[in-house]
């Protein structure tokens, strides 16, 4: 009896080590299939305009984990990020869920970061800029806040302009800095042409390889929408600054 009782507290023990065994195995998993798993790449996978010197990306959440690291220490021949955007807030009430993560984490890696707000024509513009303003506080050395303007959702032009103008007035008067317009340039030449060409522009044209097709002052230009870099699991989008690191230099905040 003595025996068998023994053989039972093996069998107890055993089975209980089993499933100790499947309980680690399992929250290990869990764990690491949680954790971002980075890639390098021996390029950029695109294009790069020769006739630019600083190069930057712009992201969001579709990035998800970013490693800022990498991204700083990537280089092809005279190429690198030196800069990135970072989505920040959509609408009234929207944060992007990488903002917080992606802008300190940029700032650790010394990579030059600005902020941007992704607009909805049919909401007050005060509004959408107080909701920036409540997210994003801007220090020196960074680049000055954004608002990308791409779609009416319906709403007249009359309406998309001065909602654009509101928000464009509330966050200059808080920060200090004039905003940057980040468009394309049909949506620039059709609905912001003649009212906003004060504001510097950032504008996205993919159709040519030396410069973007519009005839107004521009002070970045988004080339590509296809880019690979070194930290980043999915394409991402590329940048030049039209100018050198001096006049690069004299746009951040102060």
């Amino acid at each position: 009896m003595a025996r068998r009782k023994n053989k039972k507290i093996s069998a107890r023990s055993l089975l209980s080590l089993l499933v100790l065994a499947g309980i680690c195995f399992a929250a290990w998993w869990l764990w690491n299939r949680k954790q971002p798993h980075f890639v390098r790449y021996p390029e950029f996978g695109i294009d790069i305009p020769a006739n630019f010197p600083i190069h930057g990306i712009d992201v969001s959440r579709y990035q998800n984990f970013i490693d800022w690291d990498e991204v700083k220490a990537m280089q092809v021949e005279d190429v690198q990020i030196n800069f990135a955007f970072i989505k920040a807030t959509e609408g009234l009430g929207s944060v992007d869920t990488y903002f917080t993560r992606n802008w300190f984490k940029a700032q650790n890696a010394e990579m030059v970061r600005g902020a941007y707000h992704f607009f909805l024509a049919t909401k007050s513009g005060k509004a959408q800029a107080e909701n920036f303003i409540n997210v994003v506080e801007l220090e020196k050395g960074d680049l000055p806040p954004v608002l990308d303007v791409e779609l009416t959702y319906g709403v007249s032009p009359d309406k998309v302009r001065k909602n654009v103008r509101e928000f464009l007035e509330t966050v200059q008067q808080y920060y200090g800095v004039k905003p940057i317009i980040y468009t394309n340039v049909d949506f620039y030449n059709h609905y912001l042409k003649g009212d906003f060409d004060m504001y510097p522009l950032w504008v996205a044209h993919y159709l040519r390889k030396d410069r973007p097709r519009i005839t107004r002052d521009w002070l970045f230009w988004q080339h590509s929408e296809q880019g690979r870099v070194n930290g980043i699991l999915t394409r991402v989008d590329f940048n030049v600054f039209n100018g050198d690191s001096t006049d690069f230099n004299k746009l951040l905040v102060e």
